[in-house]
């Protein structure tokens, strides 16, 4: 598989942002953001997103410095619920391709299915449309300048031959979108936590986010692609939260089946950045170790809990009561973070765990009022993997269910047919092994 050269090559020389269109549209209103362009059908799962560059000549990284914080009105962050952004990179996509463009239209048809937006349900549940891409000084903080230039050099390329390989054991393809849709994948978490963060200042519960985004990003490391993903979403907006609202201490929790690797990678000696994984044991890519436990003065910022196969929702219960609370409650996050990766799914093609509909109820449930309790409800989940596209669709719903404090639907969705015994006394030694290396 032909892998990216990447060279050393000029920035961005254009700020590329969405032409979207839909039932709602709040945020940081810009000339160079514009409402047209999304069109959806709902039993069809039809559309079409573009992307264009300003006449400007504006470069994204030329506003980071003048940027303010992506804000709502204090009206509208006062009563939501909710906050999400959706960034389906409908151009980023290849055919037969788990990774495909039709992953964020199955979740957001889903919500309207089951009246879980604001057209239903008014200022509970809010869309951010115009949002800013990510700059290139914000994903500069997490990748190499030289990738990133040599990613964006790569889309001529990708224009020329419709479709590249840029890494090979996902395998990682681009398109000629690919880069302007990745980083306005990343400004859709940045942009979250913005209004996050404004909301916490309004009260004790402010609304949770989810940047309903791909590319996914967890196993993008610092140098380059890798595993399906370009820019790394979620470590983009944790150095961001930092840099720009001084809040020190990030919590990053990754419940996707595969070891997060590039979010590991970025803040393996960073004290300040607690990067929690669990993930099956074995799997893809082969990473995530219980005894990688950070280094330096990261040491102890660390945490894996390989999960054996056939792990379901007993496993991650007591995981999660064992190991990911005490955990968070010893560090005492300024904000959590979540890499939501719904490929541990029982019905998922990629991987061999069993969580179920319910399970992923469970870990939205027990995230908020980790926040409520000991970060002011800051708190923004990032969607990762997740590749049948019904179970991935109706549990980002039952995680928006979660976010609500209503009642779970998963008996709607799960099949108990399908699920087999655990491996408890596996997971138990699991359990007490990392208890033990992290003196939790």
């Amino acid at each position: 598989m032909e892998r990216l050269r990447i060279p050393s090559l000029p920035i961005l020389g254009g700020r590329m942002v969405p032409l979207l269109r839909h039932y709602c549209v709040f945020g940081t209103h810009h000339p160079l953001i514009q409402a047209a362009g999304r069109n959806q059908n709902l039993n069809g799962g039809c559309w079409s997103v573009q992307c264009t560059a300003s006449d400007s000549g504006t470069s994204a990284s030329d506003v980071n410095g003048a940027r303010k914080d992506f804000a709502l009105p204090d009206s509208l962050l006062h009563d939501a619920r909710i906050l999400y952004c959706a960034s389906p990179a409908m151009g980023h996509n290849k055919e037969s391709h788990p990774e495909s463009n039709k992953r964020v239209p199955a979740i957001v048809d889903a919500l309207e299915k089951l009246e879980l937006t604001p057209k239903h349900r008014g200022s509970q549940v809010l869309e951010i449309q115009n949002f800013y891409p990510a700059s290139l000084d914000d994903v500069a903080r997490v990748h190499s300048r030289t990738y990133i230039s040599g990613l964006e050099k790569a889309m001529s390329r990708a224009s020329d031959e419709g479709l590249i390989f840029i890494e090979g054991t996902g395998p990682t393809y681009a398109t000629h979108t690919t880069f302007q849709e990745s980083l306005l994948s990343a400004g859709a978490g940045i942009a979250l936590v913005d209004s996050v963060v404004a909301a916490s200042k309004l009260g004790p519960s402010p609304p949770l986010g989810f940047a309903l985004v791909r590319p996914p990003g967890h196993h993008a490391v610092p140098k380059g692609p890798m595993g399906f993903c370009v820019f790394g979403n979620i470590a983009v907006a944790a150095r961001y939260a930092q840099h720009q609202h001084g809040l020190k201490r990030v919590m990053i929790i990754d419940f996707d089946v595969h070891h997060g690797n590039g979010t590991c990678d970025a803040f393996y000696d960073d004290p300040d950045i607690f990067f929690l994984s669990t993930h099956q044991l074995g799997s893809y890519p082969g990473t995530g170790k219980m005894d990688l436990v950070g280094q330096g003065s990261g040491e102890g910022t660390t945490l894996n809990l390989p999960l054996p196969g056939g792990s379901g929702d007993y496993s991650m219960r007591c995981a999660f009561d064992e190991v990911v609370v005490p955990s968070v409650q010893r560090f005492k996050p300024d904000i959590i973070l979540v890499s939501a990766g719904y490929d541990a799914h029982v019905l998922d093609p990629l991987a061999g765990l069993q969580f179920t509909t319910g399970t992923f109820y469970m870990l939205a449930s027990s995230i908020k009022e980790l926040a409520r309790e000991l970060c002011g409800g800051r708190c923004v989940f990032f969607l990762e993997g997740g590749y049948n596209l019904q179970s991935l669709s109706s549990s980002v719903a039952d995680t928006f269910h979660a976010f609500l404090d209503e009642p779970s639907l998963a008996a709607q969705f799960d099949d108990p047919a399908v699920l087999y015994e655990e491996p408890t006394q596996r997971i138990k030694a699991a359990i007490e092994k990392v208890r033990h290396l992290h003196s939790l």
